[in-house]
């Protein structure tokens, strides 16, 4: 009586995965001519609502021959099958190695007919495994298609960015289908001086065919392609895109969009695009884009940091965004209504992101100190990007694999604590955001204003010993994750002290009413209008009114002219054709005039 439950149950279980995985993460490149400081510069956004948010470390080894390796599929867990372990690997913290290799990576599915479920490897096996294996991007390129050769792939169709502190390169890969071993792939390294990203949609679309300098290809990427069906013109015609992954409104609206607002903030030539994102044409934006300044690090961060602001995609508008112009629509992505599919925008920042990263990755530095991965935990609007260098050997206590997940709380966990914060400022989101982004900058501006001064005390150390620089960078690194956990849970605690029961308390802890702002007010009494609106008891007019010509010869009688003058024009707006009144005001105004005369000549005598 169990199993058909558990297969409605697994089923169920697969479809949320295939459902939420769905325009899932993001990434953007710097090559190392295009920033302020000769970093190559990956991110990566990891999202997912089945992702947990934990730093990865995978010690540097080494393993007698025929040492086999159990792979293990990311998303899932699933067990996939054994490969061949190396003989040595390299340290790896995250998503990058200690000879600063970094990959990342972003799902675009593509046709579905071409996922190979006995495959072996899957793409988050092919990550890690390449990070313990390469010390170039190259040759990470050349590990991960080689492995796909060898023991298949079973991952849908996949964009990797894949960086070293020379090169960067966007991988897009795609397997072959039940019964055919491998994948289809092609790698494209991108000029230096010049940025790219890819956002779940694959962006390589013609190529050059004799470049081995900057492009390489599985040798049947077009072969297979013209054997499906999927192209039949001339090879230098061939779009790997339009063969593997058709464009729809969806892949450029929830996935190039994503791009296009990283190009636009770089690049103001490519606001052009918009009428792309909008799906009014065809006309698709360039796999790389040269930015009009050379980047930082901080501006990475802040790029990362997106909800389309400023564009006619401004998630903080409209009725969907509440009272307090929240950016957030929660899933699902689509809707119907009246029989009509509607959509919300997917912009870069989104709640359900487990962990992202910029990394730097710098030729100028040895690789004990040049490879840092700046890490962060949940929305990475409301993250704190933490140094961690590549060279360390222990993982920070709140941020390591292991502590809780997305079915265990602990206040130990920061994926917990961020988690708290940002939950917490979403429905107040216009309220909150400055206090956030007060302590954000503060933590942020500390590690970066601090790091010239550490590294080159490593820098210092490394002379010495080797040993000493990594305990160094390693102690550093855990000592700021700890500094960002413990001040962002501070932080948590004073937003629910400050912002409780709909007020906001002063610097004394008294509570103000935030209320609504117009706009909304507007929304409101439009919704409403009579229901809501004030009324007066039959009779209150007559009984203010009385009220108020008493108070006004009360203050008459004692002279208290401004006085009374007052409360007879608050009774003039309740009967506003009251002759007798009227004069009585302007008898005062005379009496009013007259004094102030009479001030003025004794003044001057």
């Amino acid at each position: 009586m169990r199993k058909p439950f558990a297969i409605l149950s697994l089923l169920i279980f697969i479809l949320s995965l295939i459902q939420t995985n769905a325009e899932a993460c993001t990434n953007f490149i710097v090559t190392k001519g295009a920033s302020t400081d000769g970093s190559t510069m990956i991110s990566y956004t990891a999202d997912s609502y089945l992702m947990y948010g934990e730093l990865y470390h995978y010690p540097a080894a080494v393993y007698p021959e025929g040492t086999m390796l159990d792979i293990y599929e990311w998303d899932t867990g699933k067990y996939l099958g054994k490969i061949k372990q190396a003989l040595r690997t390299y340290n790896v913290v995250g998503n990058i190695n200690e000879h600063q290799v970094v990959i990342g990576e972003t799902t675009y599915g593509g046709r579905s007919e071409l996922v190979n479920t006995k495959g072996i490897m899957d793409y988050g096996s092919l990550i890690y495994i390449a990070l313990q294996r390469a010390k170039t991007a190259r040759e990470a390129i050349k590990i991960m298609t080689d492995l796909v050769a060898e023991y298949g792939y079973c991952s849908s169709g996949e964009s990797f960015s894949i960086g070293d502190p020379n090169e960067a390169w966007i991988l897009e890969m795609i397997g072959k289908g039940e019964g055919n071993k491998g994948a289809v792939w092609v790698a494209m390294r991108i000029p230096d001086g010049y940025v790219s990203g890819h956002a779940n949609q694959a962006r390589i679309t013609t190529f050059p065919l004799n470049d081995p300098n900057n492009c390489l290809y599985s040798p049947d990427v077009i072969s297979f392609a013209r054997e499906r069906g999927y192209f039949s013109g001339k090879d230098s015609d061939f779009n790997f895109s339009d063969a593997y992954a058709r464009l729809d409104y969806g892949a450029i609206r929830f996935c190039d969009a994503r791009v296009w607002s990283l190009f636009r903030r770089v690049n103001k030539d490519a606001d052009k695009y918009i009428s792309y994102i909008k799906g009014e044409n065809l006309d698709r934006m360039p796999l790389w884009i040269k930015p009009d300044k050379k980047i930082s690090l901080h501006d990475v961060m802040q790029l990362m940091r997106d909800h389309y602001q400023g564009t006619e995609l401004d998630m903080t508008k409209g009725i969907a965004a509440g009272p307090y112009s929240m950016p957030y629509r929660w899933r699902p992505l689509t809707f119907s209504y009246n029989g009509e599919e509607y959509f919300n925008e997917r912009p870069i920042s989104t709640p359900q992101t487990g962990f992202s990263f910029v990394s730097q990755s710098r030729a100028s530095l040895p690789n004990e100190v040049g490879g840092i991965l700046w890490f962060g935990v949940d929305d990475t609007y409301m993250t704190v990007y933490t140094p961690m260098y590549a060279s360390m050997t222990k993982i920070p206590y709140n941020f390591k694999k292991g502590l809780g997940s997305l079915g265990e709380f602990t206040w130990d966990s920061a994926f917990w604590v961020f988690n708290f914060v940002s939950n917490y400022a979403y429905p107040k989101f216009s309220v909150i955001i400055n206090d956030i982004q007060t302590e954000q900058n503060r933590l942020e501006g500390t590690y970066l204003s601090q790091q010239e001064r550490i590294e080159n005390s490593a820098l210092a150390l490394l002379k010495e010993s080797k040993g000493k620089a990594v305990d160094y960078l390693t102690a550093y690194s855990n000592e700021m994750a700890y500094n960002t956990y413990s001040n962002w849970k501070k932080l948590g605690e004073n937003l629910i002290m400050k912002y409780m029961d709909g007020t906001k308390k002063s610097e004394f802890h008294k509570p103000i009413n935030i209320g609504y702002p117009d706009d909304f007010k507007k929304l409101i009494v439009e919704e409403a209008w009579d229901k809501i609106k004030m009324k007066k008891l039959p009779g209150q007019d007559e009984r203010e009114f009385a009220l108020l010509i008493e108070q006004g010869n009360k203050e008459l009688f004692s002279k208290k002219y401004e006085e009374a003058k007052i409360s007879f024009n608050k009774a003039l707006k309740i009967k506003s054709d009251n002759a007798e009144l009227k004069s009585k005001v302007e008898k005062i105004d005379k009496i009013l005039v007259d004094i102030e005369k009479l001030h003025k000549t004794y003044l001057t005598e």
